[in-house]
């Protein structure tokens, strides 16, 4: 199996290099790691500062990570924190953060890489989130004996774990010291492999995130002006798959105020999303020449009164559900499955979205609480949310099911942070 490992690392190198000719993130996954030892020994502090360690896969796992983190510098202000990403999609995003300034690509896996990057870093303790499983970084950890948890666990008797194939992956699993799982099914499944003590069911981190980003909610440039005193749907993390099922519902509905967030957003991308709602303007147009003047319902731009707001940037979209009447979130109709329908819910908004989210256990239980609602097709889109528009109390209803499941789930990153106080991991 380590053979099989080992043609797939080199595959995918040289696969990434192949598409980076025409590719923007190939590109921006190969430049990251351009040199990459050699600046991080120039920038890497070298004194006896209590480390931390933590790795995400992209933006989504660093977003649950980083209550945990918050947590960490509350309760020791001096840590020093460094963060690794193995995605362009997240690193890039993620390194004009004012809170973390430690921000790196993590190398390709490899034995000499796992030995030289964990021998600059010295880390006390490491984290690493959700996914992500590679061979040689954590035989060295293990070797190395230094304290390695896994916030925000998920496992399901799909995963390669749990195949009779599966034996070089649950080597892996043998170096974490503490599974954080989000569910109780997550443990019953993983109790297969792993002895009991080590795994604690915490929920998910992102509850204590996104409730940190509504009670601390700050309005967003144009947007209030744009939503006037409308009936608000927010649409958020779309793909084409999802842009598809609104395009008439938008087109019929020009009384309806429409923010469309396409997770995407190349220009390219950007363009056709513009085409497929005809009545749009592009947020930075928007801000630029687009807003209402002092006259209040003017717009600069003349009468003309776009009903559509096509979102043309990245790190605003948890705050755009906070003016919405209806959320929906995208990434249920394809194969890049569903994207966070908390930082929607959070909000006491109902919650839509496609019939693709088997491995979304949260989708399930927003829908069994009655805070989201799965649909099909365009028709029946447009059915529910006709009916949602036209019934206030079922709004309200739906809405408080939703941020009621987001508070009940709140906590996890509480639970980590007094795990590590209670083991010493940061104070030996």
């Amino acid at each position: 199996m380590i053979l099989l490992y080992h043609l797939f690392l080199t595959f995918y190198s040289l696969g990434i290099r192949f598409v980076s000719i025409g590719n923007k993130k190939a590109k921006l996954w190969i430049k990251g790691r351009k040199n990459f030892f050699e600046n991080l020994q120039n920038t890497y502090p070298a004194n006896s500062q209590k480390k931390v360690w933590m790795h995400a896969a992209s933006l989504g796992e660093f977003e649950q990570g980083r209550p945990v983190l918050k947590k960490i510098i509350e309760n020791y202000p001096e840590v020093f924190i460094v963060i690794t990403f193995f995605s362009p999609s997240g690193y890039e995003i993620a390194k004009n953060n004012k809170e973390f300034k430690n921000i790196y690509y993590l190398p390709m896996d490899s034995h000499s890489n796992a030995k030289k990057l964990l021998s600059i870093l010295k880390p006390d303790l490491i984290l690493w989130v959700k996914y992500e499983y590679w061979y040689y970084y954590l035989q060295e950890i293990k070797k190395r004996n230094i304290p390695l948890l896994l916030i925000s666990g998920v496992y399901q008797s799909n995963q390669i774990f749990f195949k009779w194939y599966g034996n070089f992956y649950r080597k892996m699993l043998t170096c974490f010291t503490c599974f954080f799982v989000q569910n109780l099914s997550s443990k019953k499944q993983l109790q297969k492999l792993i002895t009991e003590e080590k795994i604690i069911v915490t929920g998910d981190t992102r509850c204590d995130r996104v409730i940190n980003i509504a009670e601390n909610f700050t309005e967003v440039d144009g947007i209030k002006n744009f939503c006037e005193d409308k009936k608000v749907i927010v649409a958020g993390s779309t793909w084409e798959d999802d842009e598809a099922e609104w395009t008439h519902f938008v087109r019929t509905h020009p009384e309806i105020k429409f923010i469309i967030a396409p997770h995407e957003i190349d220009e390219e991308n950007l363009a056709d999303v513009k085409k497929e709602f005809s009545n749009s303007i592009f947020y930075s147009e928007w801000i630029k020449e687009g807003q209402p003047t002092t006259d209040s319902r003017q717009p600069a731009i003349g009468n003309w009164q776009p009903n559509c707001l096509i979102i043309d940037n990245i790190g605003m979209l948890s705050r755009l559900y906070h003016y919405a009447t209806i959320t929906y979130v995208g990434g249920g109709f394809g194969y890049n499955g569903l994207h966070n329908i908390l930082e929607a819910a959070v909000y006491g908004k109902p919650v839509i979205f496609g019939p693709e989210y088997e491995k979304n256990f949260e989708a399930e239980e927003l829908i069994d609480c009655g805070g989201a609602i799965s649909i099909d097709n365009a028709l029946e889109l447009e059915k529910i949310v006709n009916n949602l528009l036209n019934n206030e109390d079922e709004i309200t209803s739906r809405g408080v099911a939703a941020k009621k499941y987001i508070y009940n789930n709140a906590g996890a990153s509480q639970k980590i942070i007094e795990y590590i106080q209670r083991n010493l991991l940061l104070t030996k």
